[in-house]
This record gives structure tokens, C-alpha cells and sequence, in this order.
């Protein structure tokens, strides 16, 4: 006979940490968001006040929190830290490490679109189709590239892969740099178009249909970024 060690159960305490630090990994980590009030999070998680408490004191110790008294709790990005300064070290010629961003992702972002199409939530969805709508609908430079971006950070969440996810946020500053770098009005125009594209294939949960027009839409980002062939060792 076998028998398993018996596992002491989760005090409530515990049990709110990893519930609030679970929802934080299906959000993608986003560290510009905030916990509901005390209150309402109480209310529903179904727990009293001092059980929500403690454990936001414990996510803060941990890093995944900030409490700023007066104002609420804020989501603190713990994971997706920008690698702009080592890659700047590493390939210190820019148009050298726009070129092998762009090749990162085309190995990384189709198949982010194909696991989309294959497991995004209705919810995620909608982020998908509100960021494409920003794009499509806004006039401004800044805001255009924040929303393209957005598209594939969110796109990245809905693949369901935290490893993918985890690379494509923290590239995120180094692609809206590169996204700076070419962008026009007929870049943008290109950009809500394939970007749509994209989207349909994903709710029609068409993996390969979404892979295809994600690699589409890289192609035309290669050419806006205008970028010298490659030099071939000798």
C-alpha cells in the first residue's frame, strides 16, 4: 500500500495570496494596475477585511504589491523587466539590434497568434479588439504606437504561454522603439489592417490562419524599418 503525505490545508491568509497573485499571472503581470479596494475585495473573495490586509502586506514584502496609504494597492511588475540596457550593451550598434529584434520576432510572435487562436478567452478578445480600435481610430503618433503595441502584449497574454508571454513583455520597450523608428500614417494603416487580420483568424479559432497574417504583418515591419542588409562575416 502507498500512501502520500498529507498536506497541512492553506491558512485563509494563504489562500488570498495565491488567489490575488494568480489573478495578477492571467492579467500578464500588468504592473499599471490596481487591486479593487479592500472592501470590495473582501466582499469577493469572501473573507473579512484583516485576512485581505495581511495578505497584501505579504504580496508587498514579496514585491508583487505596492500599498500607497490614501490611494490604493498597485500592481508592481516584477516579471517584465525591459532588457533595453543589456541589449544595448550587448549589440551597441541600433540598427544592428533592430535587425535582430525583428528576426526574434518572427521566431516568437506567429506562434503567439496561432496559441491565441487557440486559447484566448472571450475577455482577452475584447482587449485585442479594443487596442486594434485605438489604432485604427487615433491621430496621434504616441498613441498609435502604444495601442500597436498593446496589441501584442496582449496578444502575447492570450497565447497561454507565461514563458512567451514573459519574453514578449520584456522586449516590449525595444519594440515600440523599433515601431518609433518606421512608423507613418500608411504604416499605421497597414498596421490596423493586418492587425485585423490577426484578430479574425483568432476568433475563428483558425491557429494557422492567424500565424499566417501575423507573419504577414512582420514582414511589413521589416520593410518600414528600412534597415541595411547585413553585413556577411569574412
Amino acid at each position: 500500500m502507498a500512501f502520500s503525505s498529507i498536506k497541512p490545508q492553506r491558512s485563509l491568509v494563504e489562500e488570498v495570496c495565491a488567489r490575488i497573485a494568480s489573478e495578477i499571472r492571467d492579467e500578464g503581470g500588468r504592473g499599471n494596475g490596481w487591486l479593487p479596494p479592500e472592501r470590495d475585495l473582501a466582499l469577493k473573495l469572501g473573507v473579512s477585511r484583516p485576512v485581505v490586509r495581511e495578505a497584501t502586506k505579504r504580496l508587498e514584502l514579496q514585491g508583487l504589491l505596492e500599498v500607497k496609504h490614501g490611494v490604493g494597492t498597485k500592481v508592481v511588475d516584477k516579471l517584465h523587466k525591459p532588457l533595453n540596457g543589456s541589449l544595448a550593451l550587448l549589440i551597441p550598434d541600433d540598427k544592428e539590434r533592430l535587425r535582430q529584434l525583428i528576426q526574434v520576432r518572427f521566431m516568437l510572435e506567429p506562434e503567439n497568434a496561432r496559441l491565441a487562436a487557440e486559447n484566448a478567452t472571450a475577455v482577452q478578445i475584447r482587449r485585442l479588439r479594443a487596442a486594434l480600435q485605438e489604432l485604427a481610430e487615433t491621430q496621434d503618433f504616441e498613441t498609435a504606437v502604444e495601442a500597436d503595441m498593446a496589441f501584442h502584449r496582449e496578444l502575447a497574454t492570450a497565447s497561454g504561454n507565461q514563458i512567451a508571454n514573459l519574453l514578449l513583455h520584456s522586449l516590449s520597450e525595444l519594440i515600440q522603439t523599433s515601431l518609433k523608428h518606421g512608423y507613418s500614417r500608411t504604416s499605421t494603416d497597414n498596421a490596423v489592417r493586418q492587425h485585423a487580420a490577426v484578430l479574425t483568424a483568432i476568433e475563428k479559432r483558425d491557429p494557422a490562419a492567424a500565424a499566417k497574417a501575423m507573419r504577414e504583418h512582420l514582414i511589413t515591419a521589416e520593410a518600414d524599418l528600412a534597415l541595411p542588409k547585413a553585413k556577411k562575416a569574412a
